[in-house]
């Protein structure tokens, strides 16, 4: 028996080992395409003059879709900045999906809205939408009062409603820039190949007031949760998105801030009620979409499309969004597990739905056991020194050097957070998320994996606090 035991935790060393080299090594190939991207198009955005695009004929318009249940703490200011936009033609469309709260009253006492007849176009299938309400003083802004029916359904029902060939999704706790919406567009239309879908970047609100954001001065968070998920966004987004971009391996768009095709949408089926994370999964369904019919097609990411949005500040709603975001990349893959080594998929088939299903998901086990196992068997005399050492290097130091490597890469190409003041601040939250932060986030994981697996998982609701002042950009 102890034989055995022993067996067991050798092999299971090893094969930590391996997992953490797979893992890390595919984080440095993505590091270091993704800083060759990021200085390319860093270098390319200073000679776009914006102001020569905003009255092209080439610019074509655009429905912004707010889908809002019980968001009466923020729709006010994101549908600000939406009206707001530096863009030629544009329309926003708030849809309240059933909200129980005062989301659909402030609206209407906000913008003087008046209800109306319209025609409803049932092309993607919905729950009843029960009114329309119009401004008289805002002719490109629409409000749709419907049954809930959750954030997919709510997102149909804006497509239905829109009346242009391209839409952009918008969460409502979150901030556009001013020129949020022309910045993705012209690196729809600058593309040789047909972009179908493109995504944002996505930076944290939490901590910030309307002038700091306006003015490109952010300010960074005083709580420490917010901080650390400043890090991981960067991370994410700086060098996850941009790494797999450059291949032509897109999958994750976030529902913050993302642009598609309305037709390219509609013929795919729209959004995906039976889903938790349903701005993933219409990436994979507009990924087999487009590959069937043998159209040229590309997935892509604005890296200077940026929306602010608010992230949670408690471990509770944290957990809440975590577990949703791993439950619906599961689905996702499940869902589509067809894709998956198929290489009529070329890279996404290939390499990067395989990356979420043999690395991201059993990644939480392996993580958290490992934490427990290799200190317990180097304790035990079981590991050598040697061994224990190389664990911790690619555990946590060489996860600590990538969230740094990411953070300078920020600052030398982006500049989000200017200051050295920043910079000190960013550092030293990406050494101290691999204490405990990243453990907290591996355990919500597998809990998602639980509930995917053992349980009919349902949609958990993050509070939005709505704290940030947000003033008012009217003239």
């Amino acid at each position: 028996m102890h034989n055995f035991l022993l067996l067991c935790v050798l092999f299971f060393n090893a094969g930590v080992g391996i997992y953490y080299g797979l893992l890390n090594g595919v984080y440095s190939i993505l590091l270091s395409i993704a800083l060759i991207s990021v200085i390319r198009q860093t270098k390319k955005s200073k000679y776009i003059e914006d102001q020569l695009w905003l009255h092209s004929n080439e610019i074509p318009p655009v429905s912004i879709i707010i889908p809002a249940y019980n968001e009466e703490n923020v729709i006010l200011r994101t549908v600000e900045t939406a009206l707001n936009q530096e863009y030629s033609a544009f329309e926003v469309i708030v849809v309240n999906d059933g909200s129980t709260d005062s989301t659909l009253q402030k609206l209407i006492d906000t913008y003087q809205l008046q209800k109306t007849n319209l025609l409803y176009r049932d092309i993607l299938k919905t729950q009843e939408v029960h009114s329309f309400y119009y401004s008289k003083d805002i002719p490109n802004f629409l409000v749709l009062d419907k049954e809930q029916g959750g954030k997919a359904d709510a997102l149909n029902a804006g497509i239905n409603s829109s009346h242009y060939p391209y839409f952009c999704s918008v969460d409502s706790d979150s901030i556009l820039d001013p020129k949020a919406l022309l910045k993705m567009m012209i690196h729809v239309i600058e593309n040789p190949i047909p972009i179908i879908a493109c995504g944002g970047d996505i930076r944290v609100l939490n901590g910030m007031n309307h002038p700091e954001i306006n003015t490109n001065l952010p300010e960074l968070p005083d709580k420490m949760l917010p901080m650390f998920q400043i890090v991981e966004y960067l991370r994410s987004f700086l060098f996850g998105r941009i790494g797999w971009n450059a291949m032509n391996g897109s999958m994750i768009l976030s529902g913050a801030f993302s642009l598609f095709l309305k037709d390219a949408v509609i013929r795919s089926g729209g959004y995906s009620r039976d889903q938790v994370s349903e701005d993933l999964e219409i990436v994979f369904k507009l990924q087999k979409l487009y590959t069937h019919e043998n159209k040229p097609y590309k997935i892509s990411y604005a890296l200077d499309a940026i929306c602010w949005t608010e992230v949670p500040e408690s471990l509770h709603e944290l957990g809440h969004q975590r577990r949703r975001w791993q439950a619906g990349l599961f689905q996702a893959c499940w869902k589509h597990k067809s894709m998956i080594f198929n290489p009529r998929y070329k890279t996404v088939g290939l390499f990067v739905i395989p990356y979420f299903v043999l690395l991201e998901a059993p990644g939480a086990f392996i993580e958290l056991l490992g934490f427990i196992v290799m200190p317990l068997a180097y304790w035990l005399g079981l590991l050598s020194v040697e061994y224990f050492t190389l664990f911790i290097l690619f555990a946590i130091f060489y996860g600590v050097f990538l969230s740094s490597a990411t953070i300078l890469l920020e600052e030398m190409t982006i500049k989000r957070y200017p200051s050295w003041r920043h910079l000190i601040r960013l550092l030293s939250y990406g050494v101290l998320e691999h204490f405990g932060y990243r453990q907290l986030n591996a355990w919500w994981r597998i809990q998602a994996m639980y509930k995917f697996l053992f349980t009919s998982y349902k949609w958990e609701y993050v509070h939005k606090l709505g704290k940030s002042e947000i003033k008012s950009l009217k003239k």
